[in-house]
């Protein structure tokens, strides 16, 4: 009896695990999007004058403000106020059931002198790595924010380098003056003789076995830190402040869970490098609402480690909702990658416009990442002047690619493999751009099940398909330069048109290359009958396509 017993009692534990289990990986969808809890705080008030803070631009505020933030925390929570002035501060680090609150007129501005910030082990792309402290900091905390309407400033003209070419003659003329050291040919300036050493030498920024942080101190005004870093925190809200000058990223969640971000403007020169927005890092459950961006790297983007470290800690970011917001420079507008090791999936990206990105959506990833990209959806979607590709697959970020028809060899797939998949995007309207959509696989993994519908382009080039399966594209207008074929297709099979317009009165709709292209199909389409319907070259056949049928 009581082997029957414990084979029941086992059948039914096995049902419940699985019906929890599918509870829990019931797909999003339109309809279902993810739900994200916000913290919740005290109402008590913590001013940080009390602690002796000095809002004259010049008292070093960190040990005010920390105090403040400790106290509040003792407490059982609350808000931490900065009020209406200029306060210069070192790092801040952040504690749990803590709102850092800055009213309207609040500068927080850091301090650029370097010795305020120890060297720390830190996290570059899924490794660890020496950094400088980050100007505001948190880990392993529950329900922080900050909120407010002031203005958090990260000093960061103070950390980067910078090129001559990237500034007008009175501006490098007042980088020079402003101390630092400039290359020998004179076109670069760098903020200190430690930068300078870094740039030349390149070493390594990592920790491996023997290594301490004091070995980095030559070196150390190089580590530039991001603004702001959360690691392994839950119930995060970011709302209402602005974000800027960083000297690295600007806002790093990494490992989050549960976090808003809403309401923020977030900025930094064009020239800045790696001056990226947000880097949303192996999240989950993430809601980003009305934000602006105007950065000198990728604005919105989805990271979840780099290569081996990224697979072993196996986080994707997922469960995420991107809506009404807006980009303006940045090298891309919404990005996946190209550090996406730990996999991305149960995305939605919607209402959102970007004006002058170097790329609209921009998908990016390589041999070695590992990783699967999937479950995205994308729509309604503006763009205005985009520099390259409106919509942009990528699988050679950062290696050469092959030319144009070029025989490789195909290595095996393996856990290195990166995958892109199941991405759905409806209702793009982009107004210039050189490209309407590029999508380039590798050949032992191509691009797979790409659905994009009801696409307005105006672009100097069509479509540029090569090492894709199943890309899907119905109801697009294409406006694209005269004497420009239409779609480009390489060694990429089950690529379905349906509903196509096109401006075009002469040159070619299809130009299809290389033997593997097959199950090429499009219908319910009108062309000028002055254009050549299609040309098929590198052994590319006839039969590949079906046209009109």
């Amino acid at each position: 009896m009581n082997k029957i017993f414990s084979k029941e009692l086992l059948l039914f534990l096995f049902c419940v695990v699985a019906i929890q289990v599918q509870a829990q990986t019931k797909p999003y969808s339109w309809n279902n999007l993810p739900v994200i809890t916000e913290p919740v705080f005290k109402k008590d008030t913590i001013n940080i004058i009390k602690y002796g803070a000095k809002p004259d631009g010049t008292f070093l505020n960190t040990k005010a403000i920390n105090d403040a933030i400790s106290a509040c925390n003792a407490n059982g929570g609350g808000v931490v106020l900065i009020p209406n002035g200029f306060w210069l501060t070192g790092p801040i680090k952040l504690k749990s059931n803590v709102n850092l609150h800055l009213e309207k007129n609040a500068l927080l501005l850091f301090s650029k002198n370097f010795d305020d910030y120890k060297i720390i082990e830190g996290n570059y792309e899924g490794v660890p790595s020496a950094k400088n402290e980050s100007p505001i900091m948190g880990t392993n905390l529950q329900n922080i924010a900050i909120t407010g309407k002031g203005t958090i400033d990260g000093n960061g003209d103070a950390w980067r380098m910078v090129g001559k070419n990237k500034l007008t003659e009175s501006e490098w003329k007042n980088k020079i003056a402003s101390g630092g050291s400039v290359s020998e040919d004179q076109k670069i300036w760098f903020p200190s003789e430690k930068t300078k050493k870094a740039y030349y030498e390149k070493p390594s920024t990592l920790l491996k076995p023997g290594v301490k942080l004091e070995d980095f101190d030559p070196i150390k005004d190089f580590l530039r830190p991001n603004l702001i870093v959360l690691t392994s925190c839950k119930n995060v809200l970011l709302e209402g402040v602005v974000f800027q000058n960083s000297p690295a990223w600007n806002v790093h969640p990494l490992m989050c869970e549960n976090l808003t971000m809403r309401d923020l403007f977030i900025k930094n020169p064009d020239y800045a490098q790696n001056g990226d927005g947000a880097d949303i890092e192996s999240c989950k459950n993430v809601l980003m609402e009305n934000c602006v961006f105007d950065v000198g790297d990728d604005a919105i983007c989805i990271k979840s480690g780099k290569d081996v470290e990224g697979r072993k800690r196996g986080m994707p970011t997922e469960n995420m909702i991107i809506r009404n917001n807006t980009v303006y420079s940045g090298h891309g507008g919404f990005v996946i990658g190209s550090e996406m090791s730990g996999g991305a999936r149960n995305i939605f990206v919607y209402d959102c416009t970007f004006r002058g990105t170097d790329k609209g959506l921009r998908f990016k990833t390589t041999r070695g990442r590992g990783g699967v990209v999937e479950n995205i959806f994308i729509r309604n979607i503006n763009m205005v002047d985009i520099v390259s590709e409106a919509i942009f697959f990528d699988m050679y970020y950062w290696v050469k690619s092959p030319k144009q028809n070029e025989v490789v060899a195909v290595p095996p797939v393996t856990e290195e493999t990166p995958i892109f998949r199941n991405i759905y995007i409806d209702n793009v309207v982009c107004n210039g751009a050189k490209k309407g959509i590029f999508v380039r696989g590798i050949p032992e993994m191509p691009v797979q099940n790409i659905y994009m519908e009801n696409l307005v382009l105006n672009t100097d080039i069509g479509v540029e398909i090569k090492d894709a399966k199943g890309i899907y594209i119905k109801n697009c207008d294409f406006t694209t330069k005269k004497g420009k074929e239409l779609i480009y297709i390489e060694t990429s099979q089950n690529i379905s048109f349906d509903t196509i317009k096109s401006n075009q009165s002469e040159g070619t709709i299809f130009n299809i290359n290389g033997e593997s292209s097959l199950d090429i199909s499009i219908k319910n389409s009108t062309f000028s009958e002055n254009l050549t319907k299609a040309v098929f070259n590198n052994k590319a056949v006839a039969k590949s396509l079906k046209f009109n049928k």
